[in-house]
């Protein structure tokens, strides 16, 4: 693991910065310019075979990495070869590196496929080792890797959309970072300076609005979930403005709204048999929005980003709401509680209901771990969406697509909101019937949602974090999301 990967232009005559080519395993060849003896000997031994992120170390240092089938390589392969690549560097205890890998890219979009290289290598690189102590067992990071992707003074194409892959990784890791701080250090008030600190940094303005404001707004939701804790609820709100907009994106407004639950035992609907452990991963949905907002205001992307952070956390004592509960939401819809452990809907309805009051968006995605649900029926492999909205729906599926992030769409009917329905208040947060366990959270919070605003509800429950190590990321928060918002937002402008 390396501290950090640096772009830089390096020096002709560095030697000591060895050259990445790459090869597809059934065309293992290089180009009549990038040949000599050395390259060719590495490429001939039968132990290379090409495959997948498969590295090779010729006499004279060169690097060749493995790409597999050229049929077979899309931006995902692109992505894990990057991963695998850094990995590679890390063991060869490289400090600087020249890539040339454009001509393997020739055929396709290299700014995609070089941006999805960047970003393997930029997400792999890292790891949840900010709470080391003085007894770790872990090993030190091994200093800067200088990258220079520059090989064609004369077409940048390769170069700029590594260094965009790079940037983007940045801000999918600030989300893993957000994610993997502890509950006693990650409450709403944290959130809230971690969100200050963004808007300084990146030219952003943050509000934020108090427990004490919530009250008086009548959030109920956001009242009720975080009156059991000494650490009051809160909505942080990011909002970024451009100097410039393009024409495509003027009179648009992108809203993005993040669960931020930054711990919850369940409350009185108390988490039982360890069911605990791990979550303070319930603010992923935030996580992630917050990296996508680092990334959009670090891009100067042309088009107006508001992000809205319902944050709190969901405890137990004397104060805390109960089920049976009755609470009135910002936007006047009164909600009985059936379950307490079914709060991050409720903090999310009232920061939609203000958002789309307030900003009036033309577009809304809302991000959460919001069920258990979703997990069952998906896995640990896809999101399950839900939007009404046509055009919106093949945005989304466009950008999951293009970023590798998987998303399924579940229904969203009526049958599903009068599942909702109360006895005795307008809407249950949680139906006691598991009957469509998944789409609850969705019909309750369509209720929240202003009609005229396309809206996208999107459940990372399954994809959020992970208990084992992949290829691009380490057993931890897997910052999903991020890119699919990035790519929707510049599809925006």
């Amino acid at each position: 693991m390396f501290d950090r990967l640096a772009i830089v232009r390096l020096s002709p005559r560095s030697s000591a910065a060895p050259t990445v080519f790459a090869v597809y395993c059934d065309e293992k060849s290089l180009s009549k310019s990038d040949r000599n003896a050395a390259r060719d000997a590495a490429l001939a031994n039968p132990s290379f075979r090409g495959e997948l992120g498969e590295t090779a170390v010729a006499s004279d240092g060169t690097v060749i990495l493995g790409l597999g089938e050229r049929k077979a390589f899309t931006a995902k392969e692109a992505r894990i070869a990057g991963a695998r690549l850094v990995r590679g560097l890390e063991r060869m205890k490289a400090s600087k590196v020249r890539l040339a890998c454009a001509s393997a890219f020739a055929t396709r979009d290299q700014r995609e496929f070089a941006q999805a290289l960047g970003e393997g290598m930029g997400v792999a690189n890292w790891r949840v080792d900010m709470f080391d102590g003085k007894s770790t067992t872990r090993s030190a990071r091994a200093g800067t890797l200088s990258i220079d992707a520059l090989v064609d003074a004369k077409d940048t194409t390769f170069s700029e959309g590594f260094a965009r892959g790079i940037d983007i990784a940045h801000s999918v890791n600030h989300a893993r970072r957000i994610a993997a701080t502890p509950p006693n250090i990650g409450t709403p008030n944290w959130f809230a300076l971690e969100a200050k600190k963004l808007a300084r940094a990146t030219g952003m303005t943050c509000q934020v609005i108090t427990f004490a404001q919530a009250k008086k707004l009548g959030m109920g939701g956001m009242v009720a979930v975080g009156q059991g804790s000494a650490e009051k609820s809160l909505i942080a709100i990011l909002e970024y403005k451009p100097t410039r907009v393009s024409a495509k994106a003027r009179g648009k407004t992108l809203a993005l709204v993040g669960k931020t639950l930054t711990y919850d035992t369940g409350g009185y609907s108390l988490k039982v048999n360890n069911g605990m452990k791990g979550m303070k991963y319930d603010k992923c949905g935030g996580a992630a929005v917050f990296g996508a907002m680092h990334a959009i205001a670090t891009a100067k992307l042309p088009l107006h980003v508001v992000a809205l952070f319902p944050a709190a956390e969901n405890m137990v004592s004397s104060n805390a709401y109960r089920p049976d509960d009755i609470i009135t939401m910002y936007n006047g819809t009164t909600v009985e509680v059936t379950n307490t452990d079914a709060e991050g809907r409720l903090v999310l309805a009232d920061a939609i209901s203000y958002g789309c009051e307030k900003y009036k968006p033309t577009t809304m995605v809302e991000l959460s771990t919001l069920t258990g649900g979703v997990v069952t029926a998906l896995g640990t492999w896809s999101a399950g969406y839900f939007c009404d909205d046509a055009n919106l729906r093949e945005r989304i599926e466009s950008s999951a697509e293009r970023t590798s992030e998987r998303v399924w769409r579940l229904p969203l009917w009526k049958e599903h909101k009068d599942h909702m329905k109360s006895q005795h208040a307008d809407i249950i947060n949680s139906n006691p019937s598991r009957l469509a366990h998944p789409i609850q959270g969705a019909a309750f919070l369509d209720f929240f949602v202003d009609k005229s605003v396309p809206f996208a509800h999107i459940d990372i429950a399954g994809v959020a974090n992970s208990e084992s190590a992949s290829d691009l990321c380490v057993a931890g928060p897997t910052g999903f999301g991020v890119r699919m918002l990035v790519d929707l937002a510049e599809g925006m402008c």
